[in-house]
């Protein structure tokens, strides 16, 4: 018997279990929470390794009963993913097949994701049904976990479009709700706080409640995926994953604006 294995096994139900928003079709929509990374080395908890717990029990006593001979888990592909920071829908592939078309439609940006974000910002912008067109050049910073923005002439640059509307503000915060039309590394997090309103709690990226960078790199901010819709890999019919702002401090006092705004526009 693989004492790994039976380890494994034996604290399964002591584990934070992921949230499972729905399966259909080969596709695992999921509810990430925040400071929890999609994929990490060995050892290191994500929703990966979490989700193959929870989805392949039974692998996992079949390879213990097989002396650890068998596989431990079924396919689980990750075509899709978010910051550790971030919490919020993500999706996940459990066969081949899926996997593919998922990430072919990520790559031809037939995806629309949205987030919702609280941001800090001096002045209470006004509400609007108008949207504002975020575009830059996005670089990654040679030697850190950080992007910047550049020159669009930088050779090193990658452009970013983000779509955006004012969901509610105050004097000091704003609701953002964002749609992507690029996927680059932190674009979210770059894109506001190069204009001067970072993400609450985002200390790599400015934000004044967070300030002790290395401590808290990884802990959660104010960002959230709300929704992605995708077509369907078997019948190619529009899908719609979505998952409500967790019920933490820092969206408590804004979950109900949020849920009345996103819910109003989808209907």
């Amino acid at each position: 018997m693989n004492r790994c294995l039976e380890l494994q096994i034996s604290y399964m139900s002591d584990l934070h279990k992921i949230e499972v928003v729905f399966e259909k079709n080969g596709v695992l929509a999921v509810n990430k929470p925040a400071g929890l990374p999609t994929q990490a080395p060995w050892g290191i908890e994500s929703v990966e390794s979490l989700i193959r717990r929870q989805k392949f029990h039974q692998h996992f006593e079949d390879a213990i009963e097989s002396g650890g001979t068998r596989h431990p888990g079924g396919f689980l592909g990750v075509p899709h993913r978010l910051d550790r920071a971030v919490s919020g829908v993500m999706l996940l592939a459990l066969t081949p097949r899926a996997a593919r078309q998922l990430s072919r439609q990520f790559e031809r940006r037939q995806i629309q994701k949205t987030y919702v974000a609280v941001v800090e910002s001096t002045d209470a912008l006004p509400v609007s049904e108008e949207p504002f067109i975020w575009r830059d050049a996005i670089r990654k910073v040679s030697g850190e976990p950080r992007v910047e923005v550049v020159k669009t002439h930088d050779s090193h640059a990658k452009p970013a479009l983000t779509k955006g509307f004012v969901l509610a503000s105050s004097k000091d915060r704003c609701v953002l709700k964002l749609h992507p039309e690029t996927g680059r590394m932190h674009q979210l997090r770059i894109q506001a706080a190069c204009r001067g309103m970072p993400i609450v709690d985002d200390a790599l990226y400015g934000s004044a409640s967070m300030e002790d960078i290395e401590n808290t790199r990884h802990q959660p901010i104010a960002l959230h995926a709300w929704s992605i819709e995708y077509d369907d890999p078997e019948n190619k019919q529009r899908v719609a994953a979505h998952a409500s702002v967790p019920e933490t401090p820092r969206w408590m006092c804004w979950r109900d604006v949020i849920s009345s705004r996103m819910q109003s526009e989808s209907q």
